[in-house]
């Protein structure tokens, strides 16, 4: 059972605290990332490797073979962290240069957690094809691209053609970090309540960029898609409802899933969602209260219940536990069960560069969910404890040698490095990231402000 009062108080105090800490601290570093060089420069004669004359040579290798420019430059290991700054953490439209701290925040967690170099790139782009256009100029420049706070649906058409058009992997941090966390946190959510995921009922708070990958994720791990309840700011998702035609033209994703979904016709709120239901997972807007500790009451037995908004779950955890709820999981790292794709995207990247793979397909993001539930199972399940935390780093390493060998089993790798070869290259990466920066903190060149 989780203190409710007091990490209440606590909660909404340490926010505040937060932004202030922040905004001071991201003035005084004036940012968080830099470009560091990796290669011995000793003297003069030096510059003639690494700039004239000798570099031509590198050049005209790459000319002759472009695949050469992941081998013989950084490109292998650098992704562009894109975004056009329409849908940003909780703050909405703020435009591209108000999501340059975010974007380079994910950079950050990109090369601590995964060793992996990454650009923030927030663009002025004003459609979809605006967008692709930009993305797919910068394509010789990056190994993979990470799309982040992108409104919906603009979000699912840029990332449906990006993914066809590039040869590079292409992957929404919104849509399938999040659906991938979420998966990996179900199936030992699920184990330790003793239901298999094709019986459960699955009621759907939200159908934004998040949830509908989450359910899309969800059907192809085994979820009956007639036994997902979808609510969004109108109601329930079904077949009947008054605006499906409009869907079907506007958000042709949200459209397929009001048919497939909620097989008993379900009409109504997020409380007739509930009703029933063995699992809520909530991907909707700020709490709390806006699911009610009455309606974790209606849910099945020992239910499950994910309240992921952030910075406020749609219910205080110890509300849903007092409830009923058998495990409770939110987006917050100041409560049991942080339910977070930062424990995705820097391993996800790490798997996908160290094999050079062309993509990332559903396949390998549910690989990974189950290593990443694995993971946490051999450690030990409680109810409190459901998925690793940002903090055990080798979960990273493992999640990122079971991606890697699903590309190679899918053929879509450039390179095809044994089992023993591609751990011990995500292990290098990951701890020389972590040791450089170590030794930066230690020397002092690093300065601890605060």
């Amino acid at each position: 059972m989780i203190d409710g009062e007091g990490l209440g108080k606590q909660g909404s105090g340490l926010t505040d605290k937060w932004y202030a800490l922040s905004l001071k601290l991201h003035n005084m570093y004036r940012g968080k990332i830099e470009t560091l060089i990796k290669v011995p420069v000793r003297k003069l004669e030096d510059f003639a490797i690494w700039y004239t004359p000798g570099v031509a040579e590198p050049s005209r290798a790459i000319s002759r073979d472009p695949d050469l420019s992941f081998t013989l430059t950084s490109r292998w290991n650098m992704i562009a962290v894109v975004t056009d700054g329409t849908r940003v953490l909780g703050l909405g439209n703020i435009g591209p240069e108000a999501s340059y701290p975010v974007m380079e925040g994910k950079a950050l967690l990109f090369k601590y957690l995964g060793g992996v170099d990454a650009v923030p790139l927030p663009i002025r782009a004003g459609s979809v094809d605006e967008f692709v256009k930009i993305v797919k100029s910068i394509e010789p420049a990056f190994g993979g691209i990470n799309l982040e706070d992108i409104e919906s649906p603009k979000c699912f058409y840029v990332l449906e053609r990006l993914r066809k058009e590039l040869n590079i992997p292409v992957w929404h941090d919104d849509q399938q970090g999040t659906a991938t966390a979420t998966l990996a946190g179900l199936i030992n959510a699920l184990k330790i309540v003793g239901k298999k995921i094709s019986d459960v009922t699955i009621a759907m708070i939200g159908a934004g960029a998040s949830n509908i990958a989450t359910a899309n994720l969800l059907i192809k791990y085994g979820a009956k898609p007639g036994n997902l309840i979808m609510v969004d700011s109108k109601g329930i998702l079904h077949s009947e409802r008054d605006d499906i035609d409009k869907l079907a033209f506007e958000n042709p994703w949200k459209y397929e899933l009001a048919i497939k979904t909620n097989a008993d016709g379900r009409k109504g709120g997020i409380r007739e969602a509930l009703k029933g239901a063995d699992v809520v997972i909530a991907a909707s807007r700020p709490g709390p209260n806006v699911i009610q500790k009455e309606w974790v009451k209606d849910m099945n037995k020992d239910p499950i219940v994910f309240a992921l908004a952030n910075p406020v779950p749609e219910i205080w955890p110890w509300e849903a536990s007092e409830a009923g709820a058998k495990v409770v999981a939110t987006g917050r790292s100041d409560f049991p069960n942080q339910i977070n794709n930062s424990l995705v995207f820097p391993a996800m990247f790490r798997g996908v560069l160290s094999v050079r793979a062309k993509a990332i397909t559903d396949e390998m993001a549910i690989v990974f969910a189950e290593t990443l539930a694995r993971y946490a199972e051999k450690k030990g399940l409680r109810e409190d404890y459901i998925i690793p935390t940002m903090e055990e780093w080798d979960a990273y390493v493992e999640t990122a040698l079971a991606v890697g060998l699903k590309a190679i089993e899918l053929g879509i790798s450039r390179l095809s490095p044994s089992r023993e070869e591609l751990l011990e290259d995500i292990k290098t990466q990951i701890i020389s990231s972590r040791s450089k920066h170590e030794t930066l903190m230690r020397s002092g060149l690093i300065k601890e402000l605060w």
